[in-house]
């Protein structure tokens, strides 16, 4: 009965001999197991015709389900993840990953473990911006494995089979629609990530390590302070202040690395920094309202300049 609703789950409709033939047992002894998982809250619909059988139907309520192992750990990582949707789902999955493992079993437990899958909020710039990359699950797998065992992991990395690398693995990150590693690396002496698509692991993993201190406090601190520039300060190279001619309502949401306040009904303060003075501009630029520039003078010098480029070319 357990092999024949994993079949119906898996494909729209089965004829009868084709559930008999994958089963191992007679149509008769198909049709009473059919029964018996009506009875038990299963409905399952019998279709006519030539291409009749019998299909999984939505019911009044959710029955227990079967999966396979690569469902399970797909799963998994989904229910991980689900803080990254931006969705309140947070207590839902919560306790959906807490039945979940509570069920699973022992060699899919070694497997999965508890996933140390860290994201970080997207705002509306990251979310259109940003190109999604494929990722085999097999690799996160083995990855998080390496990183709740604490074992050396080698892999090669990029295009090429030349650019070997040999790391203490830390922690995994999404970021982006992308998933990075953040590891030490003994022979560099030096913390670095890693992008899982660009990486083929080796098929044996080194001796163990002992966990270190990431300088940031964490690894999702320690992909934001990389990507913004900086060693370990978690903090942009260039920080401006901004009042700009549009309420709160039409600012807060798109403000990227960075805040918001209101002044008043009509005006709003935000403090904003980026990789450079121009590109600070170009932020408050797109908003195509009046602003005044607060500070620092740095960000006034760089408007200058753009204010005189400007003019050189006539505009």
């Amino acid at each position: 009965m357990l092999k024949l609703l994993s079949l119906l789950q898996g494909r729209n409709i089965w004829s009868g001999s084709e559930l008999a033939d994958r089963t191992g047992v007679s149509p008769r002894t198909v049709r009473r197991d059919i029964e018996r998982l009506r009875d038990l809250g299963y409905e399952i619909a019998s279709v006519r015709g030539s291409e009749g059988g019998y299909r999984m139907a939505a019911g009044a309520q959710l029955p227990p389900l079967l999966f396979d192992d690569d469902q399970a750990v797909a799963l998994t990582i989904a229910l991980q993840r689900a803080t990254a949707t931006g969705i309140d789902i947070d207590e839902g999955a919560r306790r959906a990953l807490a039945t979940l493992q509570q069920v699973l079993p022992s060699h899919l437990k070694h497997r999965v473990g508890n996933f140390t899958l860290a994201s970080q909020p997207r705002t509306p710039h990251s979310q259109s911006h940003t190109m999604s990359v494929q990722v085999s699950p097999d690799v996160i797998e083995a990855v998080n494995i390496a990183i709740q065992k604490r074992l050396i992991l080698r892999f090669a990395y990029g295009d090429t089979d030349s650019q070997r690398r040999v790391v203490e693995p830390h922690g995994l990150v999404e970021r982006g629609r992308r998933w990075y590693l953040v590891a030490w690396e003994s022979d560099r002496d030096r913390w670095s990530i890693f992008r899982l698509d660009r990486m083929t692991l080796r098929t044996h993993t080194g001796p163990r390590f002992t966990m270190r201190s990431i300088p940031t406090g964490g690894v999702e601190s320690f992909v934001e302070t990389r990507f913004k520039g900086s060693e370990f300060k978690n903090q942009w190279p260039c920080l401006g202040e901004f009042e700009i001619d549009l309420p709160l309502r039409d600012v807060e949401g798109w403000v990227k690395d960075g805040y918001a306040e209101s002044i008043d009904e009509h005006t709003t303060r935000i403090y904003i920094g980026s990789w450079s003075w121009n590109a600070l501009l170009a932020a408050i630029i797109q908003f195509d309202s009046g602003f005044r520039i607060v500070g620092p003078h740095e960000l006034t010098s760089a408007a200058r300049t753009i204010v005189e480029r400007l003019q050189a070319t006539g505009t």
